[in-house]
């Protein structure tokens, strides 16, 4: 008697499972995955078991700290290495060997990563950007005055946009400043949850959070090495 009631429970339970909208199941993989991704400081955002914009560029971070394709998606590859919790931490992240060691600002076109360095190579600050893969070559550069231009505008203008902490390091209009703000109103065009990732494209500039526009604006007071690296 105990038997069978036990395998009819057994039974019930199994349908249920069965039954559960797929969605459901997601949801609680969704709400571990963000749960590894904040405690890495990839920045998923609220542990809500939604894949949303937040969710997604996080684990575009992840991804590309991993050599991952960088699709934003919770694919097999990128579940396996996170739920196992062998991930690495997405805001810390070693400068790319290429760039040397010396006294510069390290931009990952593939990590959509910018590094500043002291003479020795070692990491002052390090931050998620924006920009577009098109326009600015593999190479070293120097900030500075270009096209005749100025080299740094704390309040430039474009268009119907302000570009703040604008320091420009290549001709003739590319620079790095704060992400742009509307005129009417000052809001920004997207959030800094996105840095990082390539879920948006700028017009050729390097796009920063207002703190890193500050750093970098702050360190390039002289002529500076920039180097981008693939």
């Amino acid at each position: 008697m105990k038997r069978a009631l036990v395998l009819t429970i057994m039974l019930v339970a199994g349908t249920m499972t069965a039954l559960m909208p797929s969605s459901a199941q997601s949801a609680t993989t969704i709400e571990r995955a963000q749960w590894h991704l904040n405690k890495l400081g990839c920045d998923a955002g609220p542990q809500d078991g939604r894949l949303g914009t937040w969710t997604k560029a996080a684990l575009i971070r992840f991804q590309s700290r991993h050599g991952f394709s960088q699709t934003g998606k919770l694919d097999t590859r990128t579940r396996t290495r996170l739920l196992a919790g062998t991930g690495r931490r997405c805001d810390t992240r070693a400068v790319p060997w290429q760039a040397g060691k010396r006294r510069q600002i390290v931009i990952s076109q593939s990590q959509n990563w910018v590094w500043i360095t002291d003479t020795r190579g070692r990491v002052i600050v390090q931050a998620g950007m924006i920009d577009n893969p098109s326009v600015l070559r593999k190479g070293t550069y120097r900030t500075g005055s270009y096209c005749g231009r100025a080299a740094r505008v704390k309040l430039n203008r474009s268009g119907s946009l302000w570009l703040d902490n604008f320091v420009r390091f290549a001709p003739c209009g590319v620079g790095f400043h704060q992400i742009p703000r509307r005129m009417a109103g000052g809001a920004s065009i997207h959030g800094t949850n996105i840095l990082g990732t390539n879920m948006s494209e700028s017009h050729g500039c390097i796009r920063l959070s207002r703190t890193m526009s500050l750093k970098v604006w702050n360190f390039t007071s002289g002529r500076t090495t920039v180097i981008k690296v693939v």
